[in-house]
């Protein structure tokens, strides 16, 4: 179990290009919400290491490689913030499980798509699905490259709770990096399941496309009074969500989305538009439970 103490943002080191450009990104995340980085690895060890021959060894060196590269991503992070509090720990166990288990006292958890034992190719590594999927807090996945940082933050406004939990979220940290925030909702005859209502089949799609612009704009009516000086641009697109959100993301620093949409399944994980998004856009994805 983890011990109590203070809120953090958890990074995840695991010695890949994508984990210490998520150490950079968490870094400058915790110096702007004034919270200590807390750095974790996670060490698998071989079962039973003293009855296997040279077991004791690999062990040894395991460990140690978990400290080289938590040394390696602590100075990666000063390098970034100077000014930040950092913690780091070495943990042993199954990566995904202990994650999670840091994930409860942290306020944010950010990590690498694909850590280096990912296969070529593969653009979501199975610690960064899971995390993503049942982590307690907000989860940022961060690719190989880091995104623009004068780039707008999108958010993806559906109908669901777990789009208000996003929508909040997303006007947090725009205000944070003093960034423009976009909201997209997108709608279509063809896929109900992110749309504000059911669409007959004579429809005017004009005044449908009115209908969405004015929901959207009543649903972050308050969240305009909240946060008044994030730039705000609303944006209605009759596309699926998941090419609606691809499309806004090039040149974003950050898309945000809820882990499930409207009519998911009480107990899913991820709903389809989030893990699309995990595999394939080309800026860090923030998914909010």
């Amino acid at each position: 179990m983890v011990e109590s103490i203070e809120p953090a943002v958890l990074a995840a080191v695991d010695g890949s290009p994508a984990a210490l450009n998520a150490v950079r990104w968490a870094a400058r995340e915790a110096s702007l919400r004034h919270l200590p980085l807390r750095l974790v690895h996670v060490c698998t060890l071989p079962p039973a290491p003293s009855t296997a021959p040279g077991g004791g060894g690999l062990v040894e060196s395991r460990l140690e490689q978990g400290h080289r590269w938590l040394g390696e991503a602590h100075g990666q992070a000063r390098a970034a913030e100077p000014g930040i509090e950092i913690h780091t720990r070495l943990r042993t166990g199954a990566a995904a499980a202990a994650l999670i288990e840091e994930a409860a006292t942290a306020r944010l958890a950010v990590l690498g798509s694909r850590g280096l034992g990912g296969f070529p190719g593969l653009l979501l590594g199975s610690v960064s699905s899971a995390l993503a999927a049942h982590g307690p807090c907000p989860v940022v996945v961060v690719r190989d490259a880091l995104p623009p940082e004068r780039g707008p933050i999108v958010v993806g406004v559906d109908a669901s709770t777990s789009s208000d939990a996003a929508i909040a979220f997303a006007f947090d940290t725009a205000g944070r990096r003093q960034a423009p925030l976009v909201a997209l909702h997108t709608w279509t005859d063809m896929s109900l399941g992110e749309t504000w209502s059911v669409l007959p089949i004579d429809v005017e799609y004009d005044e449908v496309a009115e209908d969405e612009r004015r929901l959207l704009a009543e649903r972050l009516a308050g969240w305009r009074e909240k946060y008044p000086d994030v730039p705000l641009a609303l944006r209605t697109v009759r596309d699926r969500p998941v090419r609606g959100l691809l499309a806004a993301a090039r040149g974003a620093q950050l898309v945000v989305v809820g882990s499930r949409g409207r009519h998911a399944f009480d107990g899913m994980g991820l709903g389809s538009t989030s893990q699309a998004l995990l595999h394939h856009c080309p800026c860090p994805v923030a998914v909010v439970r």
